[in-house]
């Protein structure tokens, strides 16, 4: 369990600013490696958005939607097999707008057999786009975007396109006119065995990692919002959280990277030319959703765990940020999803952009949350008929909620775009004993890429203490 700030050591070797799964993976891999370890959240529970809230009985996960195989690999090496073996996979993926309506089990095999036989792709021109994408590694050329990569390969055929590209844009941000290798590495991943998740839920999984972190030694503080990483004499001292200061011989920020730079840090730490770099970092978009209960009792047919609907014409990047968006995935979790819960909720997911709904004023803003719940309620009805009457819940979050939330700049869902990694990854070496992990140029961004991520950082700030 986390403990009170005022019973905290004055010294740590190193202390975690932040509680994603980036930020959960390094402590607990520092800890591991005998380090003395403090982790400071500043909300009451763990996770960042790797998170759930409770409402009338139901239990809402906010960003538990799909990960790829990988997820049990990493898991069983830098977690442990108890969380590993909670993954299980989602075998009925579904997708359904104006150009096509398929399912698929979403895996290298199944989707070769349906760019064949549906699109009518040659197997020799689909087997070649693929060696090319699990070819793909983030040190690669960056000219090529995702839209000349497509092009190359499937020129004309804008409906591949959208197939290839609509659940990627969901999981990570990216666009069409990102480097092609922020597409490539997280297509193939997703294309090794398909889609999974966590059975028992985000609460489940938060609650063994919090377990494992204990277990290894980890002091964790929740409430404790850090005003300000320590800099001085050119390297890090520590931090000063609810007015206390704390000592470390590094700091490992799992905030955002540009808020690191600009809100945590002085500008004047770093040389003018990493901060000429860090300012034109984009930070990626942000998401709405939409949750809905169902009542104790009631239950709903299976008509797929994930389902990508869209009745736009065709796939667009734009389209999918736009206030009004006529696309959204659709999260069915049934009580197979947490056994021993005989509940079910539905969670509509959209991309979104945060000045859309930061500059309307508070009426204006609640009105807009009401129209895009009435909304989604009437695509949910397409799937599932008669189901608006056996909801009991409807709540929804905007760019706004994740911004409150997680401190993230501009409510962002998915880190940074391509640029951010490399501000990322060098930022130790401006400042010694400064580190950040969390989601950053795309590549690094949802379940999978944050805790791959945290055990790189984490390897970094080992050599650095030991030095």
């Amino acid at each position: 369990m986390p403990v009170p700030l005022t019973t905290v050591s004055d010294n740590y070797d190193i202390i975690v600013v932040g509680s994603g799964l980036g930020g959960l993976t390094s402590a607990n891999r520092l800890a591991r490696c005998g380090h003395k370890v403090l982790l400071l959240e500043y909300h009451h529970r763990l996770g960042g958005l790797a998170t759930w809230f409770k409402r009338k009985g139901h239990i809402f996960d906010v960003s538990l939607h799909g990960f790829p195989y990988g997820m049990v690999k990493t898991c069983k090496k830098y977690w442990n097999k108890e969380i590993m073996h909670s993954i299980v996979q989602l075998k009925n993926i579904v997708f359904d707008n104006p150009q096509f309506s398929l399912k698929t089990t979403f895996d290298k095999e199944n989707f070769t057999c349906i760019l064949e036989k549906q699109f009518k792709i040659p197997r020799t021109t689909v087997n070649k786009f693929f060696e090319t994408v699990i070819g793909m590694n983030f040190y690669d050329d960056q000219t090529m975007t995702t839209r000349e990569l497509f092009e190359q390969f499937f020129p004309g055929r804008s409906d591949v396109h959208r197939l290839l590209m609509e659940p990627i844009t969901y999981a990570n941000g990216s666009t069409l006119d990102d480097p092609a290798i922020t597409y490539g590495i997280v297509f193939s991943n997703f294309m090794d065995k398909g889609v999974f998740t966590f059975q028992g839920g985000t609460d489940k999984l938060i609650a063994m990692m919090t377990e494992e972190l204990e277990k290894n030694g980890v002091t964790i503080c929740t409430q404790a919002k850090v005003e300000q990483i320590i800099v001085d004499k050119g390297r890090v001292q520590g931090v000063e959280v609810n007015g206390r200061t704390i000592q470390a011989k590094a700091v490992v920020s799992n905030s955002g990277i540009t808020n690191t730079i600009h809100n945590l840090t002085d500008r004047d730490c770093y040389s003018s030319e990493f901060i000429e770099r860090a300012d034109k970092i984009r930070v990626n978009n942000s998401s709405c959703q939409v949750y809905f209960g169902i009542k104790d009792g009631e239950a709903i047919p299976d008509v797929g765990d994930l389902l990508f609907t869209s009745k736009a014409e065709e796939f667009s990047s734009d389209e999918l940020l736009d206030f009004n968006t006529k696309s959204k995935t659709f999260s069915l979790y049934y009580p197979k999803t947490r056994p021993g819960k005989n509940r079910y909720t539905v969670v509509a997911s959209m991309n979104s952009r945060y000045d859309d709904w930061a500059k309307l004023g508070e009426n204006a803003y609640a009105v807009a949350k009401e129209d895009m719940i009435a909304r989604s309620l009437k695509d949910l009805e397409g799937y599932l008929p008669g189901v608006s009457e056996k909801i009991d819940w409807m709540e929804a979050a905007t760019p706004c909620t994740f911004n409150n939330y997680t401190l993230h700049t501009k409510g962002t869902s998915f880190g940074t775009k391509f640029e951010g990694l490399d501000i990322s990854r060098s930022i130790f070496k401006e400042v010694p004993g400064l580190f950040h992990v969390g989601s950053v140029g795309i590549i690094m961004s949802g379940w999978l890429g944050a805790i791959n991520y945290g055990v790189i950082v984490a390897n970094d700030v080992d050599a650095y203490v030991r030095s």
